[in-house]
């Protein structure tokens, strides 16, 4: 398995092509898992769609465009849909990719859905590519933390996908004292390496 972590999803920037076009081939296929919305904002499959669907989706070109710059067609790329997929169809998308993304956004709240969709042995058995950025590098990790932001008031630890164990990563940093707190209570708590991303 090949996991890659990244900070956001233009996967076709041009300091990350030619490090990630030595994994990423034409023939490849990819499972976008879209389930790291917010609650409060997507409600319905119309607020769904307008996120991920291919006609009116704010983020389905950004998506499906960086995987074109691999040679990767847009047939190849499916999403995994909150409100029409069934747990056998997710699961199956999964079993067929070469390449699994996850998406940024609220990873315990991805975490959630996975669990609820019954995917987690599925992408457990997954040999391929893992990739994602935000929400979706940390949620590869056997536990991540979150510092604190807008959307998670206080510290914590969460489970994640235990793909890699042997590091954390502190996302979106910008030298908060926020996030340096948060740093360097997981140095002293896990003791292990920390690994910032900055845009």
């Amino acid at each position: 398995m090949i996991n890659i972590l990244l900070e956001g999803y233009n996967i076709d920037a041009p300091w990350l092509y030619n490090e990630l076009k030595k994994y990423m081939q034409p023939n490849h296929s990819v499972a976008v898992v879209a389930f790291s919305f917010r609650d409060n904002r997507v409600k319905s499959l119309s607020d769904w769609n307008a996120l991920y669907d291919k006609k009116i989706g704010k983020f389905y070109n950004g998506i499906v465009g960086g995987f074109a710059a691999y040679g990767i067609p847009e047939e190849n790329i499916v999403f995994i849909n909150y409100f029409t997929d069934t747990k056998e169809s997710a699961a199956q998308k999964i079993k067929n990719a070469d390449v699994v993304y996850f998406l940024g956004g609220l990873p315990d709240k991805m975490m959630d859905r996975i669990k609820e969709f019954d995917l987690y042995d599925t992408l457990m058995q997954h040999k391929g590519i893992v990739m994602g950025y935000s929400a979706g590098a940390v949620i590869q990790l056997a536990e991540y933390h979150l510092s604190p932001d807008n959307d998670y008031p206080e510290f914590n630890y969460y489970d994640g996908i235990p793909y890699l164990r042997d590091f954390y990563v502190e996302v979106h940093y910008e030298g908060t004292a926020a996030q340096n707190e948060a740093i360097q209570r997981v140095l002293s708590e896990r003791g292990k390496t920390v690994y910032a991303t900055v845009a």
